[in-house]
């Protein structure tokens, strides 16, 4: 593609000389993976900042590079100053990959839990409808039956839309994916062509980043607004909101488009009625505007009733048959780390879930104490370098709600992991508070298993699906599945 092409959709810039000529083979942020035609864009990050690798990228061959700062090279490419290099980034990538979202169907989740759940349960019944769904999200990238690894919950411009473009090409009818607020406050999503939008739910999470809740709930809305404006004629677009959010009215408000609302506890579009929880799964009658009809599902607990509303109404929205609905939601068995029980033989109960959160860990655990017939052991820790006055609060819902708390290492990243715990576990010291202290999560985990007897339930929070504990900036192997699997062997042998 002619540069002069691929600058026309960014609008105003300046460069050192004629670009009238120069054909570009790719477009790269990473120095690293320019190559002779490459087009180079800097972009400032958090720790790395890419005009500090504009050299590399010459010397491999670039043609050309996008800069937004002055910089210390001599001129044997052209340089092309804009504003915002991530701004002008999203709008190159959807160029050079021929706006890709707009040929297909397009839906965003957001929310603080149940993003993952929400979307694997539309790629069920999308499949259930004979279509082949891509996906985007925190567990990998999916397209039919290909699976591939994803650094981000949501990947940065450049590479969504490489992906985006890939899903094309294998013909995939309709791409769901999970958008984080990161990805909503940075721009990572600029330039995608939302179809529906859909918000799970908000509570305490990623204080790290936004400066307060209110803050959180405005990169979410970005989402909802960012549906557009317009309406164009056989191109519906939908809102999907949880009514029994508080956060519901203002996002709402935030978008042009159609809103379609669900619920467990007041009158929305789409709602759950006579709900029945067991150990086995939920019932309950989906009431929707078009029809109803009764669901009984191998997921458990009152937040898959939630994940499972929010997908009923992408479906419906995307029109898929109601009876397709029902038979998606009573065919799937699970997610990968999401309340996943671990079996090995034993007579009490292990279950892995990606509980990170004050709100999930209360929803996982008080899940589990209704099902319980002896005690609940949980295993928790919170991440390093992230939201520390989440901290406390994770520990409170584990003394609450479990006979016995475990304190441990969840990725403890650059921050020292007694640290982390003292953060925790501090101001328990005064109260009645049944719970432990290992730093080493392998030795937590074992200490539970061996704790447990005939009919205790043991939840494993925090990393869910994760394959990786990440000490200090090194990504270690360490998956709590696998951990627990060799401990409950342990004790029966």
């Amino acid at each position: 593609m002619k540069l002069i092409e691929l600058l026309d959709g960014i609008g105003f810039y300046q460069t050192t000389e004629s670009i009238q000529d120069i054909e570009i083979v790719n477009v790269e942020m990473d120095s690293r993976k320019v190559k002779s035609g490459s087009l180079f864009v800097c972009i400032e990050g958090y720790t790395v900042d890419g005009h500090d690798f504009l050299k590399q990228a010459i010397d491999n061959g670039a043609a050309a590079a996008v800069i937004c700062k002055d910089v210390d090279v001599d001129g044997s490419i052209p340089l092309i100053r804009v504003k915002d290099t991530g701004r002008a980034l999203a709008m190159l990538a959807a160029v050079y990959y021929d706006y890709p979202t707009t040929k297909f169907p397009l839906i965003g989740v957001t929310g603080t839990n149940g993003k993952t759940t929400t979307t694997y349960l539309l790629d069920t019944i999308f499949e259930k409808q004979g279509k082949k769904s891509g996906i985007i999200g925190s567990i990998q990238v999916k397209i039919g039956n290909e699976t591939f690894p994803v650094a981000n919950t949501t990947p940065d411009a450049l590479e969504l839309n490489r992906i985006f473009h890939q899903m094309q090409e294998k013909e995939a009818d309709q791409v769901i994916m999970e958008v984080s607020s990161h990805a909503l406050d940075m721009g990572r999503v600029f330039g995608c062509d939302y179809d529906i939008g859909i918000f799970t739910n908000l509570s305490q999470d990623h204080l790290d980043y936004h400066k307060d809740m209110d803050d959180y709930l405005r990169a979410k809305s970005l989402l909802f607004s960012g549906l557009g404006n317009d309406y164009h004629q056989g191109k519906k677009k939908y809102a999907i909101i949880n009514e029994d959010d508080e956060s519901s009215d203002l996002l709402k408000r935030s978008t042009a488009q159609q809103v379609i609302t669900y619920s467990c506890k007041q009158d929305a579009d789409v709602m759950a009625k006579n709900i029945m929880l067991s150990p086995a799964g939920v019932a309950f009658n989906l009431v929707t505007p078009i029809g109803t009809t009764h669901i009984k599902t191998h997921l458990i607990g009152m937040f898959n009733v939630y994940n499972m509303l929010a997908a009923s109404s992408a479906a419906i929205a995307s029109d898929i048959d109601l009876e397709v609905i029902k038979e998606a939601l009573e065919d799937i068995i699970g997610v990968d780390g999401r309340f996943e029980p671990i079996s090995e033989g034993q007579d009490f109960s292990v279950i892995v879930d990606f509980a990170h959160t004050p709100d999930s860990l209360e929803n996982v655990l008080q899940t589990s104490r209704e099902f319980a017939k002896r005690k609940v052991y949980v295993v928790v820790g919170c991440g390093g370098d992230r939201d520390r006055t989440k901290r406390p609060l994770m520990a409170d819902v584990a003394v609450k709600y479990a006979d016995h708390a475990l304190f441990t290492s969840d990725n403890p990243r650059t921050e020292d992991p007694v640290q982390i715990l003292d953060d925790m576990t501090n101001h328990l010291s005064d109260k009645e508070a049944a719970f432990e202290v290992i730093v080493d999560r392998t030795e937590a985990i074992k200490h539970a298993v061996e704790l447990a007897q005939k009919d205790d339930i043991i939840l494993i929070a925090g990393k869910g699906h994760e394959t990786y504990q990440i000490v200090g900036k090194t990504k270690y192997d360490f998956d709590d599945r696998q951990v627990a699997r060799e401990a409950i062997k342990e004790k029966g042998e």
